[in-house]
This record gives structure tokens, sequence and C-alpha cells, in this order.
């Protein structure tokens, strides 16, 4: 149907062949949630970064297949994909430009069908209390669900039945709606961890005393923001029913709410908009993928030890032994935003946009999320802006063929 989706996804665990320097803090982050670094450096596809270093089109690399996507003209989504952008050029394509500028307008010409930042979507378009991946990713499934059991129009994700001879190269992860019995476990009297409940991230981790349950979070914004709901409600009707002001004056006031509405005092609190440590801002994507969880779903990566099928607005048994570690994993990651981007579509899409004219989702189109500003960068070529040239000579590269 209309709403349904066909996902696979892959998980390409990559080696960079020159010198580069690490974070311990990002190490420990990625650690934490189950990358495997014996793994990277001991199967790592691998790459080089910048310029070509002879013909792409000739040989079978991670550059070669970047610029299969770039052949593609597909859209790109990323959540907040400012680094993302930066590493993917940077490492598969050409030496960064010199301005930001010319950066932008090389993005532009090689994904024409626009790109995608699924933290924009969840903050601007959504108006999400958070706009962290696993927060965005899990309100989405949340709200889908209502839909769904309302009858209304809904999301459904479906995936492959692999094959037996394949299960080493797969891997599933049960996941439900909410993590269970999180109420019978106790779990809602130990209080939100501040920093987590905003960030997604908090520098304590697995030690931290306070809670990190994506779900109880949630719970908590909703029920703040429905008691704030019911209170400006009950102020609005003890305003209306008051002898003065006159009918004029009534309307003045709710023309102020809905001003008030349109410039985010109805909103979202602007937690998510304060400074980020490096941590914060799904570390994940700083490596070769990206910022984790289906439900009713499962998926596959194409490596051995992949990253990524999770399952379960009902639950399933898995098809196999379910994955360790956190739910930062590069699978997870890809899977949460394309799944956001597909329910944020599917909302605009019902409004009565017309699908085939202009831009695929045009209040996102080539806005790319950035930390604590009102604004987003924009992916255009201006006027004063000039492509650069191994860009031009990448682009050469990419339609030789064709």
């Amino acid at each position: 149907s209309e709403n349904t989706y066909l996902c696979q996804i892959y998980n390409l665990t990559l080696l960079c062949m020159e010198d580069y320097i690490v974070e311990p803090q990002s190490v420990q982050f990625l650690v934490q949630h189950g990358f495997d670094f014996n793994k990277q450096y001991s199967q790592g596809i691998p790459y080089h970064k910048g310029n070509d270093k002879g013909n792409e089109n000739q040989s079978q690399s991670v550059r070669t297949f970047f610029l299969e996507l770039i052949r593609a003209k597909k859209p790109l989504i990323l959540h907040n994909g400012l680094i993302d952008l930066v590493f993917l050029y940077q490492c598969f394509y050409a030496h960064l430009p010199d301005n930001l500028g010319t950066f932008t307008a090389d993005l532009s010409e090689m994904f024409p069908a626009g790109i995608y930042d699924t933290k924009y979507a969840s903050e601007f378009e959504t108006r999400f209390v958070a706009s962290y991946l696993e927060y965005a990713y899990k309100k989405c499934k949340r709200e889908n669900c209502k839909l769904k059991d309302s009858s209304g129009q809904h999301l459904t994700i479906e995936f492959c039945n692999y094959p037996a001879n394949m299960s080493r190269y797969i891997d599933y992860r049960q996941c439900s709606l909410e993590e269970e019995n999180h109420n019978a476990r106790g779990e809602n009297k130990v209080p939100v961890c501040e920093k987590f409940s905003a960030y997604g991230w908090c520098p304590k981790g697995a030690k931290c005393p306070h809670s990190h349950n994506i779900d109880l979070i949630i719970d908590e914004d909703d029920k703040f923001w429905e008691e704030k709901r019911k209170k400006r409600k009950h102020k609005w009707k003890r305003r209306k029913n008051a002898e003065e002001p006159a009918k004029a004056c009534e309307q003045e006031s709710s023309g102020k709410e809905r001003e008030l509405a349109q410039n985010g005092e109805d909103g979202p609190p602007r937690k998510q908009s304060c400074y980020e440590p490096a941590a914060a801002t799904e570390l994940t994507e700083i490596t070769p993928s990206s910022d984790g969880r289906p439900l009713e779903e499962n998926s596959m990566d194409a490596e051995p030890e992949t990253e990524a099928a999770c399952a379960a607005e009902k639950e399933k048994e898995t098809h196999g032994p379910p994955s360790q570690g956190g739910t930062h994993r590069a699978g997870f990651d890809a899977f949460m935003t394309g799944y956001i981007m597909a329910y944020v579509w599917m909302l605009k899409k019902g409004k009565n946009m017309d699908g085939d004219a202009g831009p695929w989702l045009p209040d996102c189109h080539n806005k790319l999320y950035l930390s604590g500003k009102s604004v987003p960068l924009q992916i255009v070529k201006s006027l004063f802006s000039k492509s650069s040239k191994a860009h031009g000579q990448k682009m050469k590269l990419a339609w030789a063929s064709g």
C-alpha cells in the first residue's frame, strides 16, 4: 500500500588506511554501544581519504560504491547530518573545499533529489520535545501505533525473509513499543536523568544513578505537556466566560494565543537546543555510519557482525540470538532515521501536498540542522559560489559511462 515500505539495512565496517586521531570519549561511547574495534581492524574494508588515486570506475571499492549512490539520484536522509556529510565527502569523494559555499554547492549537485535531516524535521516540523534520534524514533512509533489502532493512515514496515545459509551475516534484535514492564520494574520511581532526557547522552553512561529509559522520558514529557494544555484550556475558558473584555477583545486575545503557538510558546521546550558535547551529537555518525529500532520488523546488515534488526509492534519470536551492546549501532540508527522521515512524509503528504510537484518534502528540503541555531544550513549553490575543481572531475567520472 501507499505507506508500506520494504526495508533492508546494510552495515559495512570500514577501515581508514591513513593515520587518524581518535577521542577516548568517543571510543568509550562506541564500545559501550557494541562497536567491535577488533573486527574493524581485522576485517574492515579499507579506504583512503581525499581525491582519487586512480580510476575509481575500474576498482571495487567503497569510493566506487559512493559514486553509485550519487548516480542513483535519490534523496539522501541523515540525522544531525552536517558531520556525516563532511565525513562522506572527505573519505569517499574528494578533499574538502576551502570554504562552506563551495561545499554546499558541490553537495547540491551531488544529490539533486535533495538532502533531508530528520533532526531538523523532528524539531521544526513535528515539534517534538526533544530531537535526538532514539527519542524522535520512539515518539514517531508511538504516534504511528495510535493511528493504526484508530484505523487511520499509518506507516507499515516489511522486512525480507532471509534463507538459513545467510544467518551468520544477519543480526536480529527484539524490540517492543515500550521497554517491557518498565513501570512494573519500578523504574518510574527512579528520577529521569535530566542531561540524558535533553540530549540522549550522559557522561556517566551506564553508571548514572538516574533513569535513561526513553519510554519513561517520553511518558513524563507527554504528561507535562498534557497538563500544560489543560491549564491553558481552562485559563482560556475562564477568560471567555468573563464579563470583560468584550467580544472584540476576546478575538484579539485568541489571536494572541495563535501567535504564541506559532512562535513556539505552545511548541517544544528548547531543551534540545542547548550546547551538546561531542558525544551527545550522535557520535556513531562520525564513524563510517550514522545516529534504532523498528517494531514488527526484522532487518539485515551486509557484513559479518551486522548491526541491525529489531522488531516488535507485537511480540514476535526472534530468528536468532539477540545482539549485545547498547542502542547506538549503525544499522539501528540508519533504520530509525529512515522511519522518522517516512513518518513525517506521511503526515505532510496527508495535508493535501502534491507529491509529484517540486521537491519531495519542501519544508525540509536541503535543510541541515545546526546545533543551537534557529535556522538550518541551506544546501544550495549560490550565485556567488563555484563548484570545486575536484567535484567537477568526480561528476565527469560519475557520468562517463552514461
